[in-house]
């Protein structure tokens, strides 16, 4: 029964916790048993036992519990069979979003050795548009993942495409991630690449793609700025955000000391 499946996949996570800080008692318990059951139920038949395989196998990765060798030879082979050209529509569309949720996950070699390939194939997919806007969505996740060279040499030519996309969809998910894109990129390229793929995106013949691209055009130009001098920063889920200057730390612990200094003064007059 597909109900029992799905349960089982539901208590993978908790029990392997459990085997983790057990590992002198059992030592071999999850990897001899539990991580080929996630791995068989990648390719189930029912999509709701997929959907909890895929889930469990991501609590798994961010808890850190799979082994690297088993992420290389177990999880990502199956992984690039689901989303291989020939694969059923479904599966191809379920394995690209979870190579998507993995990649920051992963170590970047890994990624950019084994995941990176099918990647861009899979931007310039031209049967499904759902796999592309995945890719679209999640593209400033991946420039992250595998750092600046293999942003500029492999992905950004992706990029373009992506942004020139005949479906607006992709060309608004696009506009909405360019920040992330933009910051994983040198200046020079910002400058002479991104700055002009920006400008076709501001002045795109949808509303909507217009719209996400103003919404990220101040995100996309604080990329410009030194961090040292201006204090922007991208954090681990996408957002900018500004670390105070030192000039403000100091002056915060100035007046965090003056109010101490006058507290105590204040309490030995009285």
């Amino acid at each position: 029964e597909p109900t029992v499946r799905t349960e089982l996949m539901e208590q993978i996570p908790p029990i392997a916790i459990f085997l983790q800080e057990s590992r002198p008692k059992f030592p071999t318990a999850f990897f001899e048993y539990l991580m080929p059951i996630v791995v068989r139920y990648l390719t189930d038949v029912n999509n709701q036992v997929r959907k909890a395989g895929q889930e469990a196998l991501l609590i798994l990765l961010e808890q850190d519990l799979v082994a690297q060798s088993d992420i290389e030879n177990k999880v990502c082979p199956i992984l690039l069979d689901l989303s291989a050209p020939d694969s059923d529509d479904e599966y191809k569309v379920e394995a690209v979003n979870i190579i998507c949720k993995m990649a920051s996950m992963l170590s970047r070699t890994t990624v950019e050795r084994m995941l990176l390939p099918r990647f861009c194939e899979l931007c310039s997919d031209g049967k499904l548009f759902q796999v592309r806007k995945i890719c679209a969505a999640n593209f400033g996740d991946i420039c992250n993942a595998v750092g600046q060279e293999a942003t500029e040499r492999l992905l950004i030519p992706k990029f373009f495409e992506l942004c020139s996309d005949s479906v607006w969809g992709m060309r608004k998910a696009c506009a909405e991630c360019f920040m992330a894109v933009s910051y994983a990129t040198s200046p020079e390229v910002r400058r002479s690449k991104l700055s002009p793929l920006f400008i076709n995106l501001i002045s795109d013949s949808c509303r909507w793609v217009r719209q996400a691209a103003f919404q990220s055009l101040g995100p996309f130009i604080s990329t410009f700025a030194n961090p040292s001098s201006a204090g922007l920063y991208i954090r681990e889920d996408g957002t900018l955000s500004i670390r105070p200057s030192t000039q403000d730390v100091n002056s915060n612990s100035c007046q965090l000391s003056n109010n101490i200094n006058l507290t105590s003064s204040s309490t030995n007059a009285t």
